[in-house]
């Protein structure tokens, strides 16, 4: 029942973003789309209340509850993320706003994009971690909580991971190609490069 109930809220997850958005940008009702983008959280609540009963009515702790507060993790961790970029590519496709900017691909600055994803990875494992805690403390020493504790090593395990290929960018800063001019756009004519900018010949200089 927890796999099919954790299957159903990822299929609502994407139903009621598409919803949402297409009744933001296409049908031009946006309250109602922002309505329908905050209803997603319910369906982790719901996941994690059946969870509760289950434990409640007696079912031991297995991978399956384990698994349901992963996913919860993972959406809280990352779940805005997903929205935001789906957002913001509706908006420039169906509403007329800019096109989203890329993530930076190179240097420090993607050592520091794949930092703040990694930050995501470690609310996931905090909030998996707390609910699985929580689980533990529910069951009691009466119960088989040793499932939950190993779903506690798992989470972390991931991140740790995440963290070291996060870290890679840092150590090892990928380079742009050369070639590649660089998108950082000048204040003032004085620094762009003298080829890009035309100064003022000597006669002009004198009127």
């Amino acid at each position: 029942m927890i796999v099919t109930l954790i299957v159903i809220c990822e299929v609502g997850f994407w139903v009621l973003l598409a919803a949402g958005l297409a009744t933001r940008y296409l049908l031009k009702m946006p309250r109602t789309g922002i309505a329908l983008l905050l209803c997603e959280p319910l369906l982790e609540v719901v996941l994690l209340v059946v969870t509760a009963i289950d434990l409640k009515n007696g079912a031991d702790p297995s991978w399956k509850h384990g698994l349901a507060a992963l996913y919860i993790g993972y959406t809280v961790g990352h779940g805005h993320r997903t929205v935001k970029w789906l957002d913001g590519h509706a908006a420039h496709r169906f509403g007329g706003a800019p096109r989203p900017p890329k993530p930076p691909q190179y240097g420090m600055a993607r050592a520091r994009h794949e930092g703040k994803v990694w930050l995501g990875s470690v609310t996931a494992a905090v909030v998996a971690s707390a609910l699985l805690l929580l689980a533990a403390l529910y069951v009691g020493d009466d119960g088989n909580t040793e499932s939950l504790y190993g779903w506690i090593l798992v989470a972390w395990r991931s991140t740790g991971i995440h963290g070291l290929i996060a870290l890679s960018y840092a150590i090892w800063p990928r380079k742009a190609p050369e070639g590649e001019a660089s998108a950082v756009p000048a204040r003032d004519p004085e620094h762009v490069p003298d080829l890009l900018v035309r100064r003022p010949g000597k006669d002009e200089e004198q009127v």
